[in-house]
């Protein structure tokens, strides 16, 4: 989700809700400890230089709770962000603390903020020599031509 949808979504919400990927919802006295830009410059094991940049959201929670962030402050927060740190248009990655501090791609489903999981990958499979997923294919989806059937002879 890049951070333009995000604001379009918060202006339509009265309050936030964001879903871990196994359906548990983050508890709803949540701080948002971080609104802001990060950038990743790098080589990957090609040899390719690399950049990268994301919006970060930073979610924490705390023993205090009488505290619910509204989306009209979150709204401030990413705005204040935008003028600072002069943050483009990005997708956003948040942060949340489980066993250790996991990374999420971010959707919307109608009501709660997704936090979805992202994977690793390689960034240069062809100088890796890394090989191309073979097709998986079926025994009924190989020609028939060269098969041996009753009364064909081939037996």
């Amino acid at each position: 989700m890049k951070l333009s949808e995000a604001k379009l979504v918060l202006e339509k919400l009265e309050t936030i809700g964001f879903q871990l990927p196994n359906g548990e919802l983050v508890p709803n006295h949540f701080h948002v400890t971080e609104v802001g830009k990060i950038t990743k410059h790098f080589i990957d094991c090609g040899g390719t230089v690399r950049n990268e940049e994301v919006v970060n959201f930073q979610l924490w929670n705390a023993n205090d709770y009488d505290h619910r962030l509204h989306p009209e402050k979150l709204l401030n927060i990413i705005e204040l962000s935008e003028k600072v740190l002069k943050i483009e248009d990005l997708e956003i990655e948040v942060e949340y603390q489980a066993e250790t501090i996991g990374k999420f791609g971010l959707e919307f489903d109608g009501k709660n903020f997704l936090l979805t999981s992202k994977q690793t990958d390689c960034l240069a499979k062809d100088n890796c020599g890394i090989p191309a997923e073979k097709p998986k294919l079926q025994f009924s989806d190989i020609p028939a031509a060269n098969s041996c059937e009753p009364g064909s002879g081939c037996c």
